[in-house]
């Protein structure tokens, strides 16, 4: 009886909310879902039961395969993506290690500063880059991205593994420097092993960021073959007025996937970084 009243309590207190929440947060993927494998008739007939499927359909995944560029769309956004964040996570490992381990003038202020630059809007941020990339004559190509990105990809990166490598205990640096490590083998071999929940946090950030990206993708690369999928999905499946809702929802469903993946597997090691870096440092 006490058993059961427990189980009633927490099924009420807990269990409920946890499941109502989950099945809001989960609601717009499976209408993506649905929406994406319907024909088009279908969508606009009233007859039809909207949050189910009477007449399944790949016409909607064929059509971005064969009649657009989501391929090099894709391509276009891994290879930004996975290099942007390559590059960011060295630049931030070393900052966030030399703001953790080494004490120099400003070095507080310096790391104050640059958590501050992270908050500064893309907005305020495209005109002088843009400058710079038409000096550099970059339009359309891939750096053109990938030196952008980074410019608010490092400065969190930067602050979250400075609060990591705080976690790391000083006298295991301490013993191999005693032993004639250097600070880069230190690092290299010591602190980055130790590391890797924050690492793989930073990474996490940083590709998510860049693969949702679309100011920066519209401005600077969005002619052709080269675009992204945020701007090849609104540029090429919005017609003026109209909107090929079917292809829309696959080109989400399939561009969602990636990032859905690797929370799926790495979220353990995501949530672990995050909060190691929040209350130490």
């Amino acid at each position: 009886m006490v058993g059961s009243n427990i189980f009633r309590a927490r099924f009420f207190s807990l269990y409920l909310p946890l499941g109502i929440y989950a099945l809001f947060l989960l609601f717009p993927f499976y209408w993506m879902l649905i929406v994406s494998v319907k024909p088009t008739n279908d969508l606009f007939d009233m007859k039809f039961n909207p949050f189910w499927i009477q007449h399944f359909t790949l016409e909607n995944y064929l059509y971005l395969f064969q009649s657009t560029d989501f391929p090099e769309w894709l391509k276009n956004t891994l290879i930004v993506s996975v290099v942007s964040t390559a590059l960011s996570l060295v630049c931030a490992t070393f900052i966030g290690y030399a703001l953790a381990r080494l004490r120099f003038p400003g070095s507080n202020f310096l790391g104050v500063g640059i958590f501050l630059a992270y908050l500064v809007p893309p907005t305020l941020l495209f005109l002088p880059l843009a400058q710079v990339i038409a000096f550099f004559d970059l339009y359309n190509t891939y750096w053109a991205l990938i030196l952008t990105y980074p410019t608010q990809l490092i400065p969190f990166s930067s602050w979250l593994l400075m609060g990591y490598f705080r976690t790391i205990p000083k006298e295991i640096e301490e013993s191999a420097m005693a032993d004639g490590c250097t600070r880069l083998q230190i690092l290299v071999r010591i602190v980055l092993p130790l590391s890797v929940p924050g690492l793989l946090s930073a990474g996490i950030f940083c590709f998510t960021l860049c693969w949702n990206e679309f100011l920066y993708a519209l401005i600077f690369m969005s002619s052709g073959p080269m675009k992204t999928i945020p701007v090849g999905t609104v540029s090429d499946l919005i017609k003026a007025d109209t909107l090929f809702w079917g292809s829309l929802m696959a080109s989400a469903v399939l561009g969602s996937f990636p990032i859905a993946f690797i929370y799926s597997f790495f979220v353990k090691y995501y949530v672990s970084g995050l909060t190691a870096g929040a209350v130490k440092g």
